[in-house]
This record gives C-alpha cells, structure tokens and sequence, in this order.
C-alpha cells in the first residue's frame, strides 16, 4: 500500500490524499506538479525514476488505511536542481 506522503519535498506544499496533482516515484518520493515540471526531465532527483501521478486513495478506505504523517523536505527545497 502507498505511503500517502503529506507533502512536496521540494516546496512543503500540502498535498493530502485527494490531492490530483500529486507525483510520486517507485521509492514514493511525493513533489507537487509545480515542482515535478521544474525538475530536469521531470524525474525524480532521489533516484532518477519516473515521477507518475499519485493514485487517490477512496475516502471510504482512509480511515482503515490512513495516510503517512511524515514530512519529508529537503533541507535547501530542490533550489539547487532548478
């Protein structure tokens, strides 16, 4: 099951589980659509995978399955990768 982050880890922006313009990896990096479309070739700058958009998770199930409360954020945002 997919971590949900809560966050971009480029701009902190919120992104809850509904979120539409979420994009993860395949290790579940979390960055926003703005971010994403910055980043050389819109991959991932943890592992250069592909960033896809973030499947949302039916209401009805997140109280069973909720999502991660972990904020990841790099320390500099991806500044330095724009």
């Amino acid at each position: 099951m997919l971590e949900l982050r809560p966050n971009c880890e480029c701009c902190n922006r919120d992104l809850p589980p509904d979120a539409p313009d979420a994009y993860i990896c395949s290790f579940e990096c979390t960055f926003c659509a703005g971010c994403r479309a910055r980043l050389p070739g819109e991959r991932c700058p943890n592992c250069g995978g592909e960033l896809v958009r973030r499947p949302i998770r039916p209401a009805a199930k997140l109280a069973a399955n909720p999502p991660s409360a972990t904020r990841i954020v790099k320390p500099d945002g991806c500044a330095s990768l724009f």
